[in-house]
């Protein structure tokens, strides 16, 4: 027998060859293993958490929820065990995955329990057992909750988002720390249900990534409900005794029953053995437009999400899973397209987003021209609060950016987030019939705001 005939070598019993790991099964990684798994291929999906990820458990599904009990509650119909309820029963299962290990697996993936890390160019360990990509491993670790190092703060109970959407009673007092997306939401949920709520923050106004219009309306509309805004001031030190927190901020010592932590999120590359593939894991993960981290030694890595900086939401994270699975059949394209990333906060009123704010557009270097309105004859109508912004690059005639705050927001924001991606031009834009009276009319006074 010539070595041309003797069979392949065995591979070590401790290792498995399949097409395609998923490491991470938040969103992303559910939709590259969902999809590469009809494709086909032979996928394993790694999860030491649950199966789902941080947006259906413990971010964008619960929290939604609490803010439509807000809703209900600011209307004169507090029910917070009907929030409990529902999230509890109808939208976490009780934090079971079982829904969506059984719909991945229906999908043809294989889904794998234990903490994975890399060993090398498509090579994930998992306990014992080695997994060995044909075809390469898809990183979808996603984020947690970012711990500010305030002294005192380690010591005490304080929540983050994973813990407060799991409470069953409402405290009398909460702090809330952080003037984002999720802690200007859950600064309102608690305030419209009764609890005394104070909002501190570092920056000098709320939403620091968005448009400052924006910001005042949000500002306004917070302090109506009774949260006390306490901002531009530092956190110093944090105690807790007597079932009591003791917050000081500045010159100020602020008390209350709980304290909620919203600063912001840390990207989860630690520990994940990215140096055995050449990765630096000192911030957000490089990848190219078909999402192949441009620095993995040997090729074989791709990344989707929250770590690849490009917009921490799931409509990205799934929206770059499509575009990896596209490249790991070796289809061709679409390839990723960030110009039009669209962002809601889903306060009362909603902010959002799409493209670039005026700052990042004159920072890009581009030739601005902004305009703004209120919400039109519907906001009048509805006595409802709110401004539209348009940012244009009138070099190229067209918008790069758009900015809504007010009720509905966020579905106002589609027909601004087709005219971002597509660049149609702002003439054509001027020629459409806006129906009256609605609020998405307000676009057509702002388009003949800007320069023409």
């Amino acid at each position: 027998m010539t070595d041309a005939d003797a069979p392949a070598p065995s591979p070590a019993a401790d290792e498995v060859e399949v097409d395609v790991v998923v490491l991470g099964v938040g969103p992303g990684g559910e939709t590259v293993a969902g999809l590469a798994g009809k494709a086909g291929l032979d996928v394993v999906a790694v999860e030491e958490n649950l199966v789902g990820g941080e947006c259906p458990f413990y971010g964008c599904v619960p929290s939604k929820l609490m803010i439509s009990g807000a809703r209900h509650a600011a209307e004169g119909a507090p029910d917070w065990a009907h929030v409990v309820r529902r999230i509890r029963e109808d939208a976490t299962h009780d934090w079971s995955d079982g829904p969506f290990v059984e719909r991945l697996e229906k999908h043809g993936g294989r889904v794998v329990r234990g903490r994975g890390r890399l060993v090398g160019p498509r090579r994930v360990r998992v306990g014992e057992t080695t997994y060995v990509a044909r075809r390469g491993v898809v990183l979808n670790v996603g984020t947690r909750p970012a711990v500010p190092p305030v002294d005192g703060l380690a010591g005490t109970p304080y929540w983050t988002n994973r813990d407060v959407v799991a409470i069953t009673d409402l405290p009398a007092s909460v702090v809330v720390v952080g003037g984002g997306p999720i802690g200007a939401e859950l600064s309102q949920v608690f305030a419209r249900f009764g609890v005394t709520t104070t909002l501190v923050d570092v920056a000098e106004r709320l939403l620091p990534k968005d448009e400052p219009e924006a910001a005042t309306v949000l500002g306004d509309a917070l302090a109506a409900d009774g949260v006390r805004l306490v901002l531009g001031q530092a956190l110093e030190r944090v105690s807790y005794t007597d079932g009591h927190f003791s917050v000081t901020v500045g010159a100020e010592t602020l008390t209350s029953e709980k304290l909620l932590v919203a600063a912001g999120r840390t990207l989860q590359l630690d520990d994940l053995g990215l140096e055995t593939v050449g990765v630096p894991t000192d911030g957000p993960l490089e990848v190219d437009d078909h999402l192949r981290v441009t620095a993995a030694a040997d090729g074989g890595l791709w990344a989707v999400g929250d770590i690849t900086g490009k917009g921490a939401f799931t409509h990205v994270s799934n929206y770059q899973a499509r575009v990896a699975v596209r490249d790991l059949l070796g289809e061709d394209g679409p390839w990723a397209d960030y110009r039009a990333v669209t962002r809601v906060t889903y306060t009362e009123p909603e902010v959002a987003a799409v493209g670039l704010t005026e700052q990042q557009a004159r920072d890009a270097g581009l030739d601005v021209a902004v305009a703004t309105g209120d919400l039109g004859a519907r906001g009048w109508l509805d006595e409802a609060a709110g401004v539209m912004k348009l940012v244009a690059d009138t070099e190229a005639g067209v918008l790069v950016g758009a900015t809504v705050a007010g009720p509905t927001a966020g579905e106002v924001l589609g027909l601004l987030a087709v005219a971002v991606h597509a660049r149609t031009p702002i003439e054509v834009l001027r020629t459409m019939h806006f129906a009256y009276p609605t609020y998405h009319r307000a676009i057509e006074t702002v388009l003949w705001r800007l320069p023409h």
